[in-house]
């Protein structure tokens, strides 16, 4: 399976935006937006699981059985194997459901993308690709959610030694175009 190539890139080519599927991203680890149940759901959790067969689902309920009973909570992250996908990795994050986090929105999206990075760090991983996290059933509006998820990102790589580089993946040029008008990264 092929990967797509990132189409802009920023912070010295350590982020790439890119239009394509999740799935085919032959990175150290690619994010999954999942619900706290790590069961599998619609959009890109199902694409997931689909794409990455059982393997996926078992290492889901064995973290559900040791580590989550009640469900992984919204702003953490965990990581698994990534059966059948090109990546090595899945990395599972809960994000927020908008109007429902108190106001506190935006510091738990936030929390998401730096679980994930700091997995990734922690794991050795140089790569890593993103959905548009919360912005699909979950209601996050995708402006706000491109100025989260741009300085988080940013925050994050400015420390980071490991991961060299991170892909932020739209499903359609249309959400990209969004991410791109809002987002807050430098371009180089």
């Amino acid at each position: 399976m092929m990967d797509s190539k990132p189409e802009e890139t920023f912070l010295g080519g350590r982020v790439g935006i890119v239009v394509g599927d999740i799935t085919r991203q032959n990175v150290g680890a690619i994010v999954n937006a999942a619900n706290s149940s790590l069961l599998g759901g619609g959009g890109v959790d199902g694409a997931i699981h689909r794409a990455g067969g059982p393997a996926i689902l078992e290492a889901c309920r064995e973290i559900r059985r040791a580590q989550f009973p009640d469900g992984l909570p919204t702003g953490e992250a965990v990581i698994t194997t990534a059966g059948d996908l090109p990546a090595r990795f899945v990395i599972h994050t809960v994000g927020p459901v908008y109007g429902q986090a108190g106001g506190r929105e935006s510091e738990l999206l936030a929390a998401c993308y730096e679980s994930s990075l700091t997995l990734a760090e922690r794991h050795s991983l140089d790569s890593i690709a993103f959905p548009a996290i919360s912005t699909g059933v979950f209601g996050y509006p995708q402006d706000e959610a491109a100025q989260v998820s741009s300085q988080a990102v940013a925050r994050f790589l400015t420390a980071a030694q490991e991961v060299k580089e991170v892909r932020l993946i739209f499903f359609q040029r249309r959400d990209a175009e969004v991410f791109l008008k809002h987002q807050e990264l430098e371009q180089k």
